[in-house]
């Protein structure tokens, strides 16, 4: 069995992190990037550059945690259009394109023809990447952003915990993992802290809870239904 690989060797004469298009960090383009039909651009040199960085055993970014993904099918799309949820940029996300529920059917239809066009086929999990975030980050933080997108595409799991596959074909079936504590585990334990909000979740475990764990329960409706 192929062996983790150790801390990411970032200087490695085979490892050329993607970039995103010039024209997409260019303001004046995107300015007109909606209207002109090219706020998303399909992004085959980054799918190429994930599997032979992080999902290829010689990689130099290789993850037994991500092994499952050699047989998925990745979409990877460059942005310029500024996504803002809770007040916050949004500099990747990963979703998978078969449970989206979308709309009414003649919508969800323009969607599948649209990644249609793109990828060819439907893919199994779709990674979107703003652009001009992007541009301006070091190769760590672009690398740990690829690496904690990746920890969403999971495999999913049946009811011992251990990991399903498609009676049909064999291969793995296909999960969205959440954003939960295990998500950030291993993009930490490779990359450090190169996001602030990981940052405050290891500040915060540091110290003393706030708040004691009773008041927690008496104030959750979950754990009060767990104890009658």
């Amino acid at each position: 069995m192929p062996k983790k690989a150790a801390a990411p060797t970032l200087d490695d004469s085979m490892f050329s992190r993607p970039h995103p298009p010039a024209e997409m960090v260019d303001e004046v383009v995107n300015a007109l990037a909606e209207t002109t039909g090219k706020a998303f651009l399909p992004a085959p040199d980054v799918e190429e550059w994930i599997r032979g960085a992080f999902l290829d055993e010689s990689g130099p970014l290789f993850d037994l945690d991500h092994v499952h993904l050699k047989q998925a099918h990745i979409g990877v799309l460059w942005t310029c259009v500024p996504n803002i949820r809770r007040g916050r940029l949004v500099a990747g996300q990963a979703e998978m394109p078969s449970q989206s529920n979308m709309g009414s059917k003649w919508q969800r239809g323009r969607v599948e023809q649209q990644l249609v066009q793109w990828f060819g086929a439907t893919p199994d999990f779709l990674i979107t990447l703003d652009a001009v975030h992007a541009a301006n980050m070091d190769d760590v933080s672009f690398c740990a952003l690829i690496d904690h997108e990746l920890r969403h595409c999971a495999q999913a799991i049946d009811q011992n915990g251990a990991p399903k596959f498609s009676r049909e074909t064999g291969k793995p079936t296909f999960a969205l993992r959440g954003h939960d504590v295990e998500e950030f585990i291993g993009t930490v334990r490779r990359f450090g802290i190169a996001d602030n909000s990981v940052r405050a979740l290891v500040d915060a475990a540091g110290r003393a809870p706030e708040i004691g764990r009773a008041r927690i329960a008496q104030a959750c409706g979950t754990c009060l239904r767990a104890a009658a």
